[in-house]
C-alpha cells in the first residue's frame, strides 16, 4: 500500500507577479481568485498540518494514495478498540473549490470523532474546482469507495482495516462534502458495492442552492467573519457547476424540476445537522421535509446559536458545545 507525504505547497498556487494572468474574474476575499487565464490562487487561510496527533487521543492517522493517476489521497484515522468499528467516508467542506483533508481544523475535528464516535474514518482530498468542475468529486468519492471494495474483497490486512467493518459503511460530510456524500449516495441507490453494506449517510449543513431565494438566504444576517455568505455561495457554484447551468442544476437543487423526484430515489437512512444560524437553514429543512414527505427515513438536528462551519472553524465555547453534543448526535446514528 502506497503510503503519501504530504507537501502542502504541492495543492497551493500562490501568485507572484498575478498581472500577467489579466483580470480577476471571480473572488471570494481571502480564500480564492481565479484570473481571467485561468489562472488559480488558493491563499493558505488554514494552516495544512500532518498525520501527527497527541498520543492520548488514542487515535493513529496516516494518509494513502487513492488514484494515482488524478492525485486522489485519503487520511485515514483509527481510534483504538478491541472490536471491529463502523466505517465513515467523509468529505470536507469548502464549497467544492477550497480546503483539504490536511487543513488543521477538519484533521482536529475528525480524529476527536473517531475517538468519541468509536468510528475509523477516511477523510477524501478530491480534486476541486475550477480546475475540476462537478461531478469530478462526486467521481472521486465513488471511485473511493470501489476502491474500499476492492480492499475489502482482497481480505486486505493493512493496519486499519483490521479494524474496519466493511458491512457497516456510512457516507458523511460537512457542507459541500456534504452534498459530495449525498451525490454519491443517490448515484448508488440500493445498489450496495459489495461486499461493503452502505447504513447510511450524515450531512452536516450539507451546501445546496437554487435560483429562487429562502428566507434565511435572504433575511440571516451574517457577521463580516462568516464562514459562508450569500456572495460567496453565489460564486462557489458558478465556480463548481458546469458551464451553462444555473443553481436550479439537480447537483445544486436537489428538489428542482430538473432533479429526480425523491419517491423514486432509493435513498439510505439520512442524519442531517442544521446550524440556526446558517443561510443553508431554511434549504436544508426543506430538504428533510421532502424526504421525510417521500417515505425516506430521516433524521434531522437544529444546532441553536451557531453558524455555518462551526464545527471546525467555531472557536467559542457555544461551538465546542454544540460539536459536542452533534458527535454524540453522530455516534448515536452510526450505532443504533
Amino acid at each position: 500500500m502506497a503510503t503519501i507525504a504530504l507537501d502542502p505547497n504541492l495543492s497551493l498556487q500562490i501568485g507572484r507577479g498575478s498581472n500577467q494572468h489579466g483580470a480577476v474574474i471571480e473572488e471570494i476575499e481571502g480564500l480564492i481568485k481565479v484570473y481571467k487565464d485561468g489562472h488559480v490562487e488558493r491563499p493558505q487561510i488554514v494552516p495544512y498540518v500532518s498525520t501527527a496527533l497527541p498520543p492520548e487521543l488514542g487515535v493513529t492517522s496516516k494518509d494513502l494514495v487513492i488514484d494515482k493517476f488524478t492525485n486522489v489521497w485519503a487520511r485515514f484515522y483509527v481510534p483504538k478498540s478491541n472490536r471491529k468499528l463502523p466505517m465513515v467516508v467523509y468529505f470536507h467542506g469548502g464549497g467544492f473549490c477550497v480546503g483539504s483533508a490536511a487543513w488543521s481544523c477538519y484533521h482536529e475535528f475528525l480524529a476527536k470523532l473517531a475517538a468519541k464516535a468509536g468510528c475509523l474514518i477516511i477523510s477524501v482530498n478530491y480534486r476541486l474546482a475550477p480546475e475540476n468542475p462537478l461531478p469530478a468529486s462526486y467521481e472521486d468519492g465513488f471511485k473511493c469507495l470501489l476502491w474500499l471494495k476492492q480492499e475489502a474483497v482482497n481480505g486486505s490486512s493493512e493496519w486499519w482495516s483490521k479494524q474496519c467493518n466493511f458491512c457497516s459503511v456510512f457516507l458523511a460530510g460537512d457542507s459541500a462534502g456534504a452534498n459530495i456524500a449525498h451525490n454519491v449516495a443517490t448515484r448508488l441507490g440500493s445498489n450496495n458495492p459489495y461486499p461493503l453494506t452502505l447504513k447510511g449517510t450524515i450531512l452536516i449543513q450539507p451546501f445546496f442552492g437554487g435560483e429562487a431565494r429562502t428566507n434565511s438566504e435572504k433575511e440571516m444576517v451574517q457577521s463580516p467573519s462568516s464562514a459562508l455568505s450569500l456572495a460567496a455561495s453565489d460564486t462557489y457554484w458558478r465556480l463548481a457547476l458546469p458551464y451553462g447551468t444555473n443553481r436550479d442544476h439537480p447537483w445544486c437543487n436537489p428538489l428542482g424540476k430538473g432533479s429526480a423526484k425523491m419517491k423514486e430515489m432509493r435513498l439510505l437512512p439520512t442524519l442531517v445537522c442544521i446550524s440556526e444560524m446558517d443561510i443553508l437553514k431554511d434549504r436544508n429543512l426543506e430538504f428533510c421535509a421532502a424526504l421525510g414527505k417521500s417515505g425516506k427515513k430521516v433524521e434531522h438536528v437544529l444546532y441553536k446559536g451557531v453558524g455555518h462551519a462551526f464545527l471546525v472553524l467555531g472557536k467559542s465555547q457555544l461551538s465546542q458545545t454544540r460539536t459536542n453534543e452533534m458527535i454524540a448526535h453522530v455516534k448515536a446514528f452510526l450505532h443504533q
